[in-house]
């Protein structure tokens, strides 16, 4: 079988199993940055999350540092930044910053989401949370720091350090603003599957060729638990699934073991919930999974997929992404220019 043609990249949310540390996880994600690189993969994204016991990635643009520092092919980003969080100056800088320290290297992913609930998020944004969208605003802000073209304030570190801009999404919301901007854009498929394709449609729909791009460029997020054989990607998919039904039933909890998910008695109320965790993940054997992915590409027709695989032992995540990079027979990674 031939080879697929498009890329791969991860999506890493610096997870905290039970009985770790926040600093072990953080670490952990530079091991795994240092490890994905050789085998091809092309970027390396970490997520914006508060107010979870289980994530670590809080503060995308400090672990980027890190990783950026820790590497030397792969593209590093933010899966995403959640503009509203905080003030357009903050992220031009702090992303201009990298971009200069970096170039070329550096892929700022923009959300509307808070990324956490609403008591978090107030807190985060220090002033009352409304029903106004001033994401509009605030990118044109962020942009103008970019340029150099605010009238008031320069960004020093932004001005002419310009990352590679991305509009992530979970709606058809994100999939338009992506389109009318003319930038690259990603949509959330391992928790939204339902929208995945609406979203890429309004994508493709409202798409302008701009300065980034003259035609759409798409990708999609999707889970992945890959193992030697498919009995044990089923079995270490166990304490994602319990974690995800203990969120969505109000008392989120970090991943335990396999062997303690293993012998948990699910109610039917978790099994519900199961389920539904388990539409949009892939997992299995590395066959298995390459055949998955393939159709998804098939299905959606995007231009890259990016995977997040969240299992309780590094070593097992290290491993899954070795297995599929082997199976999608991804190239050697290439200097970015």
């Amino acid at each position: 079988m031939a080879a697929p043609s498009i890329p791969l990249s991860v999506l890493d949310l610096a997870p905290v199993p039970a009985g770790t540390t926040a600093a072990s996880a953080l670490q952990n994600s530079i091991d795994l940055a240092r490890h994905v690189e050789p085998l091809g993969y092309t970027r390396h994204w970490v997520a914006e999350h508060h107010n979870m016991a289980g994530i670590a990635s809080s503060s995308p643009a400090v672990l980027m540092a890190h990783l950026a520092a820790a590497t030397s092919t792969m593209r590093i980003g933010s899966g995403g930044v959640m503009l509203p969080n905080h003030a357009s100056l903050t992220i031009a800088e702090q992303f201009g910053m990298l971009e200069a320290l970096h170039p070329g290297r550096i892929d700022l992913g923009l959300g509307r989401a808070p990324g956490t609930d609403q008591n978090t998020a107030a807190a985060l944004r220090r002033t009352p949370l409304t029903v106004d969208d001033s994401f509009p605003y605030q990118l044109g802000e962020l942009l103008a720091y970019f340029a150099g073209t605010h009238p008031e304030i320069l960004a020093t570190t932004a001005k002419g350090y310009r990352p590679a801009l991305w509009m992530l999404g979970s709606s058809e919301y994100g999939a338009q603003v992506a389109g009318q901007l003319g930038v690259p854009y990603s949509f959330a498929h391992h928790f939204s599957m339902g929208g995945t394709e609406k979203a890429l449609e309004a994508y493709r729909k409202t798409f302008e060729p701009s300065e980034w791009l003259e035609e759409p460029y798409s990708m999609i997020g999707v889970g992945v638990i890959c193992a030697e054989t498919s009995e044990q990607a089923e079995y270490l998919a166990g304490p994602s699934a319990l974690s995800f039904t203990q969120l969505r039933q109000g008392r989120p909890m970090q991943m335990v073991r396999p062997e303690e998910v293993a012998a948990h008695e699910w109610t039917p109320a978790e099994l519900e919930l199961r389920q539904h965790w388990e539409q949009p993940v892939v997992k299995g054997d590395a066959e298995a999974v390459r055949t998955q992915l393939e159709e998804l590409v098939e299905r959606y027709g995007v231009d890259e997929l990016m995977l997040t695989t969240m299992v309780y032992d590094h070593a097992d995540r290290r491993r899954s992404y070795e297995l599929v990079a082997e199976a999608w027979e991804l190239p050697p990674p290439v200097a970015t220019a």
